[in-house]
């Protein structure tokens, strides 16, 4: 575990304070899973490649002062330490910090680090404590397990696209990186009952992590659907399979969700648009029928939501307490009392790119708060200060890393 000493800045202490992180990953789904452990008190340490980093500090624009703000979304809380441990002196490091590491991440393609000897096989006898979190496209195992991780690709692998977009339209994939976010929330999901187990039996574990599974995995109901009726659900646009009223209406001056998700609620919506007789009708009684009598309902809900603004409509129905909400775009959403009130803003100070805003933690936990405590790491900001505290080398030693481009 890491010493206090060596803990990040002071603040909150989340309930992963004192354990320290080895992080081999890079782009997105591996990043976003560090980050969620280093928001909640988890000492991350950042392993990227001398002169490059992780990939993501290239990609823009936008840059804020050369610095990729994807890079900054998903990496704060974390140290930078810039290491080739391909070269038998920078393995050396490694596996100094290894020897202090209670978890290690990595996102390579299966079979990578076993070949440099860094499998899970090759660390757990020395190691025993180790957690060994493995995050890939198709897992560690089967028939695909070489099959590349990209988030678009494994989108329509795992069926989200062929449930995404206009009925008559194509597939979409969705606008934000789905695959490759749930992804990172399962690995560090499954760190945390792994250290948890660890607590009780004292022994680490291997956790193998793929994207597909973690695709697959949020089909839920779109599954049981296909699993009672053997046929595979379209796209549907933005209506539900199984609720209506349940999607997107145009009004006069936007568009507008309402979620009717019950009977009493679908006779309050009614006499809330003035459409009372609509509960009578024996075509929409009950939610079954509406469902099989869609497409006669939704041109008389259409035509009547068109008739006044978002606005209007938002007040009257969630003054009635029908559930609706606005389409609304990054500047609402972030510009919201609820988010502020909430906390879901951060503000940091990044030592290039200045004061820095960043999403909040969206885990409220009343006696251990996980917190942003720093930025996102420059590139190899913390080499030598980890390369000395850390895996005991002098400074002499670090300079001869560096003028051999081991760091």
């Amino acid at each position: 575990m890491a010493d206090d000493a060596h803990a990040a800045p002071s603040g909150p202490h989340g309930p992963l304070h004192g354990l320290t992180v080895l992080d081999l990953t890079r782009v997105l789904s591996g990043p976003y899973c560090t980050m969620l452990l280093g928001d909640m008190g988890a000492r991350i340490i950042k392993i990227e490649r001398p002169g490059r980093g992780d990939d993501t500090r290239g990609w823009g624009p936008p840059f804020i002062d050369g610095e990729s703000a994807y890079f900054l979304s998903i990496n704060r809380n974390k140290e930078s330490v810039t290491l080739d441990f391909k070269q038998p002196e920078g393995r050396r490091v490694l596996d100094a910090l290894i020897a202090r590491a209670d978890v290690l991440v990595e996102n390579f393609r299966p079979g990578t680090l076993a070949r440099l000897g860094l499998g899970y096989d090759d660390l757990k006898a020395r190691f025993p404590r180790l957690v060994y979190c493995s995050i890939s496209g198709f897992g560690q195992t089967g028939p695909r397990r070489d099959g590349p991780g990209y988030d678009a690709i494994l989108q329509a692998e795992g069926g989200l696209m062929s449930i995404t977009g206009a009925a008559d339209g194509p597939a979409y994939r969705l606008g934000v990186a789905i695959a490759d976010i749930v992804t990172g929330l399962f690995a560090a999901q499954g760190i945390t009952m792994a250290l948890f187990a660890r607590e009780r039996g004292g022994a680490g574990q291997y956790v193998d992590i793929g994207m597909l599974d973690s695709v697959a995995a949020l089909l839920s109901y779109q599954a049981a659907i296909y699993f009672a009726t053997g046929a595979a659900p379209g796209r549907m646009g933005n209506r539900h399979p199984t609720i209506v009223p349940y999607e997107t209406f145009e009004t006069a001056d936007g568009e507008i969700v309402i979620a009717v998700g019950n009977e009493e609620l679908w006779r309050t919506f009614c006499a809330t648009i003035g459409l009372d007789e609509l509960t009578a009708d024996p075509r929409f009684v009950a939610n079954r029928d509406r469902v099989s009598n869609y497409d006669l309902l939704r041109p008389i809900l259409s035509d009547r939501l068109r008739e006044h603004s978002r606005q209007y409509w938002l007040d009257r129905l969630t003054g009635a307490g029908v559930p609706a909400g606005s389409v609304r775009d990054l500047h609402e959403v972030f510009t919201d009392p609820q988010l502020l009130a909430r906390a879901m803003i951060a503000a940091v100070e990044h030592p290039a790119a200045g004061p820095l805003r960043l999403l909040g933690v969206p885990v409220k936990l009343s006696e251990t708060p996980g917190s942003v405590r720093r930025p996102p790491p420059l590139l190899g900001e913390h080499t030598e200060q980890v390369l000395t505290v850390d895996a005991g080398l002098d400074r002499a030693a670090v300079a001869h890393l560096r003028a051999r481009h081991v760091i």
